[in-house]
């Protein structure tokens, strides 16, 4: 039986104002002024964040660089290495409560990268998860990434699908800590722009199947009022 689940969707927004968001969203959670699940899905400005297995050993090019270019670095608490993410690219953050689900983190992960190969195939393209190396991958491209945190079980943080990203700022960085690692997108692979709408409605019902969850959309504004909220 589906449990009903707050829907946010975003435009393009500042890394930093999500990962607030994210923030009260989890202590909401918790105390339970969030009655319920929520997933965020959003785009962002161009960035580069730091999980807590993350270096700058990872950066190939100058800090300079990206300070020409106006891209920050952002050290934060999900799992993972160095990763980029840019308009074009979908995340999807879940805050999600695994015990009624009796869910493992494992499970859950893989719950993510089953998600987004499901919705690479609604595109015709063949991606699959790798247990080594965590996301989605197109024979040894990849396509999609993992990052998460649990805090009293609680998730949030979550996954990275390239759908039309640039995926030149890639370049710049071993992605995932992965030395050699090439990345790819949706429309690399299909040799067209996808649309992100369709995508996201596609992602949405595949994280809802998988994980038992009904949508409720929610607007910006509402959910700042309901994590807010005493």
């Amino acid at each position: 039986m589906s449990r009903l689940a707050y829907l946010l969707n975003l435009s393009r927004i500042d890394y930093h104002t999500a990962h607030q968001l994210q923030q009260d969203a989890v202590a909401a959670r918790h105390t339970g002024r969030l009655d319920r699940d929520l997933v965020i899905m959003l785009e962002h400005h161009p960035v580069f964040t730091l999980g807590r297995r993350g270096g700058r050993d990872n950066l190939i090019v100058s800090e300079e660089v990206l300070l020409a270019r106006q891209i920050e670095i952002v050290p934060v608490e999900r799992g993972g290495d160095i990763t980029y993410h840019g308009p074009g690219q979908l995340v999807v953050y879940l805050i999600l409560d695994l015990k009624p689900k009796r869910l493992s983190v494992i499970d859950f992960v893989t719950g993510l990268e089953t998600a987004m190969v499901s919705t690479a195939g609604d595109r015709g393209v063949r991606a699959a998860g790798n247990n080594d190396f965590r996301g989605a991958w197109v024979g040894r491209r990849k396509l999609g990434s993992v990052g998460i945190t649990v805090r009293r079980g609680i998730t949030f943080h979550g996954l990275a699908l390239n759908v039309n990203t640039d995926l030149e700022p890639f370049n710049w960085i071993n992605p995932c800590g992965i030395q050699g690692c090439t990345m790819t997108s949706l429309a690399n692979e299909i040799g067209y722009e996808v649309d992100m709408a369709e995508v996201r409605q596609q992602m949405a019902q595949h994280l809802g199947n998988l994980f038992g969850l009904a949508w409720e959309d929610l607007d910006y504004e509402t959910a700042k009022r309901i994590i807010k909220s005493n």
